[in-house]
């Protein structure tokens, strides 16, 4: 796995050893940026972040900031590896919590990202309780995008304050991509 794009195109990614993290396929990951196109600028939240090669492809591209949370300490040890080798450091926060607790905290702390990416376990039903969360917290910025990867066997049903946009299958892996109703 590697960074497709920008100022740390190339670089290597950590992986995990076991088969606890489902990183993202650079197929897929491609496909995401290709469809986002222009992350410049923007603040970005990394939730089940694994590896963090989603989050870190898009500071790679020119996002401003990302963080990154996950509650594994594999994951947390191997996203700082990451940041560490494409050098992101002061542009990268790892906030090692279950989702839910970051949500919430993100809320109180009314805080807001601009693109926020979700790829929770498959088949476990979280990805429509993450949303709900994430639009109760009201951490999406105003025109802000959420993309989701989730199983097909497990679709995105409406929630209350985003507004699904478009939906994308690669195989095993659908990509839905989300925005503030209006």
């Amino acid at each position: 796995m590697r960074v497709i794009a920008g100022t740390a195109k190339g670089r290597k990614l950590y992986t995990p050893k076991s088969n606890s993290i489902r990183p993202a396929l650079d197929k897929i990951k491609g496909a995401v940026f290709n469809i986002l196109f222009n992350v410049e600028g923007l603040k970005v939240l990394d939730l089940f972040a694994g590896t963090g090669a989603v989050a870190i492809e898009a500071l790679s591209r020119g996002a401003v900031h990302a963080t990154f949370v996950d509650m594994s300490h594999e994951a947390i040890t191997i996203i700082g590896k990451n940041i560490e080798r494409c050098r992101f450091a002061e542009k990268a926060k790892v906030f090692p919590r279950p989702v839910s607790v970051a949500v919430e905290y993100f809320g109180r702390h009314q805080e807001r990202f601009d693109l926020i990416f979700v790829d929770p376990p498959y088949l476990k039903n979280m990805v429509n309780s993450t949303l709900a969360k994430i639009a109760e917290a009201n951490i999406l910025a105003e025109g802000g995008r959420i993309v989701v990867e989730h199983h097909p066997k497990e679709p995105i049903r409406e929630v209350a304050g985003l507004a699904l946009t478009d939906t994308r299958k690669y195989g095993q892996t659908s990509v839905s991509f989300l925005c503030p109703a209006k």
